[in-house]
């Protein structure tokens, strides 16, 4: 099946797979025992994995459309790694002194800040899945 894709199209889903890239690249600082209290290399790498596989259904599907399965298995993995941290991101909104993003260190007394930003990275991977479902279905009906 050839890929027709727009060049805008093929713009945003570099950006995509670039960005998901270096989200995976920053996971592999979660592994420093300097910065994280007791860093779990399991959790930084499942990341790294989570973050890649994404970044590699971007650049797959610059060439083919990707099966709505597969983007539906990642769309899960998205909303299961949101569930996960989202008791993080509550704490940091509303039960921490205040609001932050950037914390110099993940004591274990400030771990929301981390699990905020795992949220905030699943809700980019889950908008990214939502764009390359839309461009596989808009990609099949334009061949078909």
């Amino acid at each position: 099946m050839k890929r027709l894709a727009r060049p805008w199209l093929i713009g945003i889903t570099s950006f995509l797979a670039v960005l998901l890239a270096v989200f995976a690249g920053f996971q592999l600082n979660d592994t420093n025992p300097e910065i994280y209290h007791r860093p779990s290399v399991i959790d930084a790498w499942s990341w790294v994995v989570f973050y890649g596989f994404i970044s590699a259904l971007s650049v797959v599907s610059i060439f083919r459309p990707i099966p709505l399965a597969l983007l539906g298995l990642a769309a899960l993995f998205c909303i299961y790694e949101m569930a996960t941290t989202a008791p993080g991101l509550y704490r940091n909104l509303f039960q921490a002194d205040s609001f932050t993003m950037t914390g110099a260190s993940m004591a274990p007394s400030r771990s929301e800040v981390e699990l905020s930003r795992e949220f905030f990275g699943a809700l980019i991977g889950l908008i990214g899945i939502t764009f390359l479902c839309w461009q596989t279905k808009k990609a099949t009906r334009l061949v078909a």
